[in-house]
């Protein structure tokens, strides 16, 4: 009995210590089971993580194992390319995907040129790199990385928005550079602290001479030699020291050529990223064509355009410097006017261009014979000279003497043999006055009695001249009124054939002044052209002669003389024919004379005038011509 309840003992304690390690396995593996959910759950975790992270990334991801085949993908690759779900799936390959991308329309390239240049460049070991710009403007960039072990990972990145920067930025930097190559004022740009050239601009090679390529990555010293270049450096070592920008007033500056050049220039420092100065821009300012021009004007102001002597500006100065410097030596001198006889003719015979031709060569002999006196050109045919200090009016009639003299050879212009002769005014200080206007009066009246007295003569101003001269410009003052108060009046000169037939009358202007009593058409007809009053009077005597003719019992016919200031001013022919219509004259009876000055200053027009006056019945006839320089083309015309 007792052996029968060890033997229970011991099976029972068996039992237990089986029971104990089954309890001890199934705990184990509670506890194994326990562990292996929380490291699935916490690889869940993680794997939810990475793929959130990679769905996340702005970029395109792929990763390729060793055969080329898709293990890896997010959301943002498949977006970018706008790839359906069913076009892309695990361990399909990168052709599958290159093919998707073709159907999609956002892989433009080759994709057997891409695929074998990809796979060359992972055999090698190097990433592989593209750019790519897709039909909707999209650029994307791509990086095909290996990876140890064979595969490959490949980020692709939208960087349409940096390319559209960097684009912009170089156009910004094209058109600055384009603004900066344009600007017409030199323009270089220099790196410190060696001072080397790193920018040129178009005007700045222009204005030394030297393309940029001369310039850049040299020194002044490379560029100009020692001496330029070391006054270079000195003002630019001047602007680093101060540390702003400073400016140079005009200097001379000679070029590689040898050029001189008057400047004037400005420096200043330009600081780079750390706050420093890096760079140093000098701006050169180039006088010289404009330092030229104020010279030219300056003696365009002087001087008289057609031949090149003084003009009365220059010609008023040296007059009243002479005054002022004749007290303190106490010597006189001479004024002398010389005017061109007939000079008139000569325009309105040959033209104004022959006009002109003969004027630059009459001042050339002017000046030869002058012999150091002072000479200008007044305007016109007008000349002026001051004789040297000296005994006078000997060394005064001496000059005149010269003058004269020098117009005896005849001149020869586009074939033309023209004679032309001067008078001469002179006026003597202090004698004939102290004051430049009083001078310069006088010898204008010495000079209209010699071209009245007898062209060619020289004539030294008396007092009596200048009531002379008085008298005429109040006679000129008093032809603007002698219409208004009716003392111009009409006379008829007939013209008749040998056997006494009088064909037709000639109508005369006389002017009966209230106080110098008749004033003959010499006298009053030039006051009249020189006053520019001849439109006027031209007007009366036609008007007043087609009345009066209208009026004779006999149709005698009637001739009035044109002056060719009405051909230039307003219209002839409207006023002939108001005047026609207004009197009732019949034009056939109206004679119109003409002379060759009519036609000279615009021939074309001139003609087309005198033919409109014979379409309305009136004649024209030349008068006066064989007087002067005459031309049988004009006749003929």
């Amino acid at each position: 009995m007792t052996f029968t309840f060890v033997q229970s003992s011991n099976l029972n304690l068996i039992l237990l210590a089986a029971v104990a390690a089954l309890a001890a396995s199934v705990v184990a593996i509670a506890l194994f089971n326990r562990a292996r959910n929380r490291a699935q759950a916490q690889l869940a975790r993680q794997n939810v993580l990475l793929d959130s992270a990679i769905n996340n990334m702005s970029q395109g991801l792929c990763m390729f194992d060793a055969q080329n085949r898709l293990l890896v993908w997010n959301d943002r690759y498949r977006e970018m390319y706008r790839l359906p779900a069913s076009k892309i799936w695990p361990r399909c390959t990168i052709r599958d995907l290159l093919n998707a991308r073709v159907e999609a329309g956002t892989f433009p390239l080759d994709p057997d040129r891409y695929e074998a240049e990809l796979k060359t460049a992972l055999k090698q070991g190097k990433p592989f790199r593209t750019r790519i710009e897709l039909a909707d403007g999209r650029t994307i960039a791509g990086v095909n990385q290996p990876i140890e072990g064979g595969g490959w990972v490949a980020t692709h990145e939208d960087i349409t928005d940096r390319v559209r920067a960097e684009r912009e930025l170089d156009r910004a930097r094209v058109f600055l550079d384009t603004i900066v190559s344009s600007v017409p004022t030199p323009i270089v740009v220099k790196e410190m602290p060696d001072l080397r050239y790193r920018l040129v601009n178009k005007a700045a090679e222009k204005f030394f001479g030297i393309p940029a390529e001369g310039f850049l990555g040299k020194t002044s010293h490379d560029v100009f030699g020692k001496v330029s270049g070391d006054s270079i450096r000195t003002l630019d070592e001047e602007m680093i020291r101060a540390g702003h920008e400073t400016h140079y007033d005009e200097h001379l500056f000679t070029a590689p050529n040898g050029e001189t050049r008057i400047v004037t220039s400005s420096r200043l420092p330009i600081a780079g990223a750390d706050g420093k100065p890096k760079y140093l821009i000098t701006v050169v300012h180039d006088l010289t064509q404009r330092k030229r021009d104020e010279a030219r004007i300056s003696y365009l102001a002087q001087h008289d355009a057609l031949t090149d002597l003084p003009n009365r500006a220059a010609f008023n100065e040296c007059l009243e410097a002479m005054i002022s410097l004749a007290p303190k030596s106490g010597e006189g001198f001479a004024l002398l006017c010389v005017d061109l006889d007939r000079f008139k003719d000569v325009n309105d015979v040959f033209g104004y261009s022959t006009g002109d031709a003969l004027i630059r060569m009459v001042a050339k002999r002017l000046e030869l014979a002058c012999e150091g006196a002072f000479l200008a050109r007044l305007g016109g045919d007008e000349f002026a000279l001051i004789s040297p200090t000296g005994p006078q009016p000997e060394t005064a009639e001496t000059l005149a003497a010269r003058l004269t003299s020098a117009m005896a050879e005849v001149f020869e212009i586009d074939g033309h043999r023209i004679d032309m002769g001067i008078s001469v005014g002179i006026s003597v200080y202090p004698v004939d006055g102290t004051q430049a206007a009083a001078l310069i009066a006088n010898a204008d009246a010495a000079l209209y009695r010699a071209k009245s007295e007898a062209r060619g003569s020289v004539s030294f101003f008396k007092p009596d001249m200048d009531k002379q001269l008085r008298s005429r410009r109040a006679l000129q003052h008093d032809l603007r009124s002698a219409l208004a108060n009716e003392e111009l009046e009409l006379y008829y000169q007939p013209i008749a054939r040998a056997d006494g037939q009088i064909l037709e009358f000639e109508a005369l202007a006389r002017w009966h002044h209230p106080r110098e009593g008749t004033v003959p058409p010499s006298i009053f007809i030039p006051l009249a052209e020189d006053s520019e009053l001849i439109n006027t009077l031209g007007e009366w005597v036609l008007r007043t002669a087609c009345r009066e003719a209208a009026s004779w019992p006999r149709p005698i016919d009637v001739s009035v003389n044109l002056s060719p200031a009405q051909f230039r001013h307003g219209d002839l022919v409207a006023m002939v024919h108001s005047i026609l219509l207004e009197t009732g004259l019949k034009p056939s009876r109206l004679k119109l004379e003409v002379t060759e000055g009519v036609l000279i200053q615009d021939f074309s027009r001139a003609v087309s005038i005198l033919r409109r006056l014979k379409s309305l019945g009136a004649c024209v006839s030349m008068d006066d011509f064989g007087t002067g320089y005459s031309s049988l083309s004009y006749l003929q015309a």
